[in-house]
């Protein structure tokens, strides 16, 4: 993992946003928001611990839902967040999202490609995927009531496994494995605002 005094984060400005159409929580609207996000002319890469702090841009942030079975018997995998992991506002939070920063370390031949590269490194460096899946982006997640919130925005991929055969790969994914969604949407007291967010969003109704 890159040292965040020296690490360049992809960003955005946060009036983007705004000229896109500003929301609060989640947007299905993923053809109206992401082809803009992810124009090159908007994109730049800059010094992680100068955003971390400055509302004026956001930090685009691949988070990848990864579900199995259908209906009643759907699953997500849910971990809680250890102490070694990057965002200590979030430590020992649950969680249900496996991203993180897309680095300029992820860009190749052009802009453009350094978020799926980066999308693609996040998930493999977090997880292993012992299993066949597809990958859809359902949404976007933008929380500007918490200071985390402010400096990131959120975009939702859902990953349906065909089988539960992912582990974790970082050791501070402690307890994770897959859970019913009644189980966990009966209480989300203790799960990371993006979490809460999206589980809400897409689950809300029992399951899509």
């Amino acid at each position: 993992m890159s040292d965040v005094s020296v690490e360049h984060v992809l960003v955005v400005p946060a009036d983007l946003l705004r000229r896109l159409g500003y929301f609060q929580g989640f947007a299905r609207q993923v053809d109206r928001y992401l082809p803009a996000l992810l124009d090159p002319s908007q994109m730049s890469f800059r010094p992680r611990a100068a955003v971390e702090h400055d509302p004026g841009f956001k930090q685009l942030i691949p988070y990848l839902i990864f579900s199995c079975g259908q209906g009643a018997e759907r699953r997500l995998f849910r971990y809680t967040r250890g102490s070694g992991m990057g965002e200590g506002r979030l430590h020992r939070k649950h969680s249900v999202g496996v991203g993180g920063h897309i680095s300029a370390d992820d860009r190749r031949d052009a802009a453009a490609d350094a978020f799926a590269q980066g999308l693609n490194r996040e998930m493999h460096e977090e997880v292993v995927v012992d299993t066949p899946y597809t990958i859809q982006c359902v949404g976007l997640i933008n929380d500007d009531e918490t200071p985390v919130g402010q400096v990131h925005l959120g975009v939702v991929h859902l990953v349906d496994c065909q089988s539960p055969d992912i582990r974790p790969r970082e050791p501070d994914l402690l307890d994770s494995g897959f859970r019913p969604i009644g189980e966990i949407m009966a209480d989300l007291t203790d799960y990371e605002t993006w979490s809460a967010i999206s589980l809400r969003a897409l689950f809300g109704d029992g399951g899509r």
